[in-house]
């Protein structure tokens, strides 16, 4: 893994927001599988604003904790250290983009994506951690554009917002920026310390699945699962969706549907109840 933005980028005039430290260090310390809850609570901990971020938003219906947890180490219990990093990791992007209508739209979005491919991952026994993050970091270049040219790009967005595919916007991007929300979007993943197998999953996302079998089995199982995800963000037949991209990653359609249904069916009634 390396923590380097691609050199390409050099010669454009696009600036990649730093990792604060806090979330810098759990992407290092998830990483590694023998991990401690304390270990992941002391860094939290160790950004009070960030902490006190977190003890809140773990509090909020969505995450449909039972009693009111008051630290980070409650919230790491009561809610697991993937989902309490996921929430530090998303509300470190938002600490880094200033507030708008079309970054509020990205990151809430991400926070959805995220849930669900990291709660499908856990059922379907795959890597749940980068699923999750994976999710987060999906549309991080459009965010990326948002802050490099706040005056043209949202609207950019909006005119290719219920478009069957990418391609468009890939094209509008490149011609005006000189380069794509995507490219943007992996360079992100790895100045943040993210595992390769994420920045791939967010190179690839926007382009055609005829090129996911180029890619290592991790990685198209990032693709899978994200379709999947996406189709029900956007209302779309999941079942549906699974029958066309599971066979890329060696999944079984009829169980990814069942399993990422099943927990966005729960991640919605969380919403609603926190609405």
């Amino acid at each position: 893994m390396t923590n380097r933005p691609d050199p390409s980028l050099r010669q454009l005039d696009i600036e990649l927001p730093a990792s604060p430290a806090a979330t810098l260090r759990l992407t290092e310390l998830l990483a590694d599988e023998d991990t401690s809850v304390p270990e992941v609570a002391d860094v939290i901990e160790g950004d009070l604003a960030l902490a006190s971020a977190v003890v809140r938003t773990v509090n909020s219906a969505m995450f449909g904790i039972l009693r009111r947890v008051e630290t980070v180490a409650e919230a790491v219990l009561y809610l697991g250290m993937r989902e309490v990093a996921a929430i530090t990791l998303e509300l470190g992007l938002r600490t880094r983009f200033p507030p708008s209508p079309a970054m509020t739209k990205i990151w809430d979005a991400a926070r959805l994506r995220g849930l669900l491919m990291g709660r499908t991952a856990v059922a379907l026994g795959l890597h749940a951690w980068r699923a999750q993050s994976a999710g987060l970091f999906a549309e991080s270049g459009q965010a990326v554009l948002c802050l490099h040219a706040p005056d043209t790009y949202p609207a950019m967005l909006a005119r290719h917002a219920v478009a069957a595919d990418f391609s468009g916007l890939l094209a509008e991007e490149t011609a005006a920026y000189g380069v794509s929300h995507e490219l943007l979007g992996a360079s992100l993943c790895r100045a943040w310390g993210l595992a390769g197998d994420v920045a791939d999953y967010v190179r690839e996302r926007p382009h055609d699945a005829s090129r996911w079998s180029q890619r290592p089995q991790p990685v198209r199982a990032l693709l899978v699962l994200g379709a999947v995800a996406d189709a029900l963000i956007a209302g779309r037949d999941a079942a549906a969706v699974a029958q066309q991209v599971a066979p890329a990653a060696d999944l079984d359609a009829a169980e990814l549907a069942r399993a990422a249904t099943q927990h966005w069916q729960r991640i919605n009634d969380a919403s609603n109840a926190d609405d």
